[in-house]
């Protein structure tokens, strides 16, 4: 069971830490390759779990350094059909690395809280397309349906809630916005 989905309000009077710049970290302080800037492509292994392991802990000791609570990230901000598609994942393989991302945050969440550090863990949602040219546009129906399956896969795990970043125009983001309602998280 989600451990603060239907409790977030309950953190919201502190100051929350979360990462930031991880494909550019992998990439340019890492030197790993990315194929479409797919960091969620590092769960296929445990060498990649690791690094993904060790940028999350970072941020953790940020946050138990200054008092704060800690918002985990997953790295599946290409983790959805079309961009899986290219890598070469099908359905059901997406599904596991979604799946997987959130196990990793779970564990780490496991490892590092305690009183003072709460760790809320989120699912993260990328745009369909380029997340920083509005190409060709979906209906806010349309997205709703797109998205719901990586959300549905995240709502079905201990997830506490869905992010969703660089979605450039607004039918787009109403539609998570209603997937992730019609999947309660």
């Amino acid at each position: 069971m989600s451990k603060y989905r239907n409790r977030l309000k309950t953190l919201m009077d502190r100051t929350i830490v979360t990462d930031a710049g991880l494909e550019t970290w992998l990439i340019f302080q890492q030197g790993i390759e990315l194929p479409h800037f797919a960091a969620f492509d590092l769960l296929k292994d445990e060498a990649g779990i690791a690094v993904l392991k060790r940028w999350y802990l970072r941020f953790a000791a940020i946050a138990a350094q200054g008092g704060h609570a800690l918002l985990l990230e997953s790295p599946t901000w290409r983790a959805n059909a079309d961009w899986g598609r290219r890598l070469g994942y099908d359905r059901e393989t997406l599904a596991d690395a979604n799946r997987t991302a959130i196990g990793l945050l779970l564990e780490i969440r496991n490892e590092v809280e305690r009183p003072g550090l709460p760790v809320i863990v989120c699912g993260n949602i990328g745009p369909r397309g380029d997340g920083y040219v509005a190409g060709e546009r979906m209906s806010a129906a349309l997205a709703e349906a797109y998205h719901r399956e990586q959300i549905a896969t995240f709502a079905a795990t201990d997830a506490d809630l869905v992010s969703a970043f660089t979605i450039n125009y607004v039918d787009e983001g109403i539609g998570v916005a209603r997937a992730a309602r019609a999947e309660g998280i």
